[in-house]
């Protein structure tokens, strides 16, 4: 396999492991992006985009990052309470009036932020298409009924996070989510990173190629067996019962890639993904772009919520929209996925194994997206390996925990 681009030279064991990817760990289509100080230090990808027809992986290419597409829409939020602009620890209400019903009332804008609203799923049937309704799905949302009592537990709320921070975004500032990120944020950075992807750039966007449950050796995350045999629990309402979205093939569609779903819909690269921390790794700017004063970035790199996760059934922590490391190695092979970083760093990883974070401590950003999905919800061993060489080029050591460590 063939890798195109740049790698400094400190870096090389990236190259290295993203070249084992291919070779030994099933990797397809790929890219990974490193920045240092600010400086890229590694933007590497190869491979082939779409095996049904042999495009390949090229510069521009792009693809579905899924829940990396939480850290935008939250870094969103994180703007505007750093201008003053949205208080995190406001009741929602303020925001959005509607969303008081059935119990909500008391639901803080940080309890979303966190996990913590009791709104992982709605517990009335979805029509097909539902989640490219923005207001179907906010004002179902805000009619529904916690499925737990706001800011007691935390439970990932994997596919309604974005209607509920990006219904708070609109309320304050009147823009969909989308066009917010897009002014705000990605159109100052010049990032590739779309929340709604026009049209125009379909071509440049990668094939998933999801997991196949029945090849030999694919292990299932519990939470898919939890959702099998008890429907009506969060998991199961959750992956069943979200308007056809989690169907074989539509993530792929054209009108999921034009949706603006802030939880699971972006479309991004590695330089997409590392560019947009590069800011969060410096302070809260870059190149004369503002995206949050030094004082907010505390609230997005601080633990919020931590310990066994009431919708996927593992221990997860949180801070307040973004995933901290967590070591779940002890767990049973199919839950073991986890995410083994430094713990002053931030960031989030998509369904499959993208990734995406800051470290602010080592001035570090980074950036994985790939099309071949792994069967976890959490960063599997392709894009771990690439983590792990870029904190042994800084020369950090792990510790038996799974915490890196300068």
């Amino acid at each position: 396999m063939t890798i195109q681009g740049t790698c400094a030279p400190q870096f090389a064991e990236v190259r290295t492991e993203l070249e084992r990817n291919f070779a030994e760990r099933g990797e397809v289509g790929a890219s990974v992006h490193v920045t240092l100080g600010g400086a890229p230090v590694v933007d590497l990808w190869g491979g082939v985009a779409d095996p049904a027809t042999g495009r390949l992986w090229s510069e521009e290419t792009v693809v579905h990052v899924w829940s990396c597409t939480k850290a935008a829409t939250s870094l969103t939020a994180h703007v505007l309470a750093s201008r003053g602009e949205l208080d995190l620890n406001a009741p929602v209400t303020r925001y959005w009036p509607e969303y008081g019903a059935n119990g909500k009332d008391a639901t803080l804008v940080r309890h979303v932020l966190s996990h913590q609203a009791g709104l992982p799923a709605v517990t009335a049937p979805l029509p097909t298409g539902a989640f490219y309704d923005w207001d179907l799905m906010t004002s179902t949302l805000a009619a529904q009924q916690p499925l737990w009592e706001p800011g007691t537990r935390h439970g990932y709320h994997g596919l309604t996070f974005g209607f509920l921070v990006g219904e708070i975004v609109r309320r304050v500032t009147g823009l969909t989510l989308g066009r917010f990120f897009e002014k705000e944020v990605s159109g100052p950075l010049g990032l590739d990173f779309w929340i709604g992807l026009p049209e125009d750039l379909e071509p440049h966007v990668a094939h998933t190629i999801p997991v196949d449950p029945t090849q030999p050796g694919v292990l299932l995350p519990s939470l898919y067996a939890t959702a099998l045999t008890r429907p009506e629990s969060p998991p199961g309402l959750m992956l069943l019962n979200n308007g056809g979205y989690m169907a074989p093939g539509e993530s792929d569609s054209r009108a999921a890639h034009a949706a603006e779903m802030g939880a699971v819909g972006g479309i991004s690269n590695a330089r997409g993904l590392a560019c947009l921390y590069r800011p969060l790794a410096l302070g809260g700017a870059w190149d004369g772009v503002r995206l949050v004063e030094p004082e907010q970035l505390p609230q997005m790199s601080n633990v919020a919520v931590a310990g066994l996760d009431s919708v996927v059934g593992v221990p997860t922590r949180f801070a307040l929209g973004f995933q901290k490391a967590i070591d779940n190695a002890h767990l049973p092979p199919n839950d073991r996925e986890g995410l083994l970083l430094p713990e002053d760093a931030f960031g989030h990883n998509g369904m499959g194994g993208s990734l995406g974070f800051a470290d602010p401590k080592a001035q570090v950003s980074f950036g994985y997206a790939m099309n071949r999905q792994g069967p976890g919800l959490g960063v599997n061993e392709r894009g771990q390996s690439l983590v792990d060489a870029v904190y042994r080029a800084l020369g950090y050591r792990r510790t038996g925990g799974g915490t890196w460590f300068a």
